[in-house]
């Protein structure tokens, strides 16, 4: 019989509700437990979500024997430290996207993953959707001609107050929240890191950026425009533009179970329906896989490595106001 891989949140975040229904619809996950600061609000949450173990801290968590993989929906400060500690107490972890918010950090990460001999991966959960991948498969097999232009956009309006993503010492702004959507994208369409870097940001009371415009140049010669904000109503596209066609993705983030791609070729337009399951379901099944199968993640180290050196040049652009060559 295959091992059923017993799973942790540490956190109550929102997030998690996300995670909930694929670790129960997964014939080889369990969820076990759920962690908080406090031993009331995880007996509360554990109650509400029928999870069988509650945690009033999330060292005692990580210290349970029989969890096998932590899940961290932690804010975006907090994730290098938490997976590196889970990572040393032995545990396997997906980790929510940014993985971390420093080169540093990431190296910390990576190298806290490989003594361990623990898997660890980056929570970009559109990545294992079957819409994505068709996308891919369209790119490759050249039915756009050769790669001209790329276009993205997330944005939503955040109007919780207090929220994490408002303060920039938490790691916060839509270029690390939403941002990293487009830009990652466009990474995987290209299968390389960009030359060089172009954003300009509109900051927050919070010292972080609450919309944000950029471009990047990739060295074959494809770019990459995209933005994102936190003071637009709920947008989400992208657009990849050949030299014979140009594909649409209206829901490219979080497609659905049923969704369409449009191929534009001169004046002929031709919808395409992709069947997708639940979102999040493929980067359960992905990570499962990499722990019992001994697979690559589908969202690798290097790649997600490769997000973080971005999103910090184009900070960097957007603080300077200037062209940014791409170094990581």
């Amino acid at each position: 019989m295959e091992k059923i891989l017993n799973w942790g949140l540490l956190s109550t975040a929102r997030i998690n509700r996300a995670l909930i229904k694929p670790l129960t619809a997964s014939k080889r996950t369990r969820l076990l437990a759920v962690a908080s600061r406090s031993q009331s609000t995880a007996d509360a949450y554990a109650h509400d979500w029928n999870i069988p173990r509650a945690y009033g801290s999330y060292e005692s968590l990580l210290d349970d024997p029989e969890i096998d993989v932590i899940y961290i929906p932690l804010p975006n400060h907090l994730h290098a430290e938490w997976t590196v500690n889970a990572l040393r107490a032995g545990k396997h972890v997906l980790c929510e996207k940014p993985l971390g918010l420093t080169l540093e950090q990431v190296d910390s990460m990576v190298k806290a993953s490989r003594e361990s001999g623990r898997v660890l991966a980056e929570g970009l959960m559109y990545r294992h959707h079957a819409q994505t991948l068709r996308v891919k498969q369209i790119v490759r097999n050249g039915d756009l001609g050769k790669v001209q232009f790329i276009r993205g956009s997330f944005s939503f309006k955040l109007n919780r107050e207090g929220d994490y993503r408002n303060f920039k010492h938490m790691g916060g702004g839509s270029l690390w929240d939403i941002g990293i959507y487009p830009i990652s994208y466009a990474r995987m369409i290209v299968d390389e890191d960009p030359e060089e870097v172009f954003g300009w940001q509109s900051q927050g009371q919070g010292g972080c950026d609450i919309s944000f415009a950029g471009q990047m140049k990739f060295p074959n010669g494809v770019i990459c425009q995209f933005d994102s904000s936190f003071d637009s109503p709920f947008y989400s596209s992208m657009e990849i533009v050949g030299t014979s066609a140009t594909l649409s993705i209206p829901k490219p983030f979080k497609p659905g179970k049923s969704n369409t791609l449009l191929i534009r070729r001169e004046d002929e337009e031709k919808p395409m329906t992709i069947k997708g399951g639940d979102l999040y379901l493929g980067e359960v099944e992905d990570m499962v896989s990499s722990i019992l199968e001994g697979k690559p993640p589908r969202v690798t180290l290097q790649d997600s490595r490769g997000n973080i050196a971005t999103i910090l040049a184009l900070l960097d652009s957007a603080e300077k106001r200037l062209p940014v060559s791409f170094k990581e």
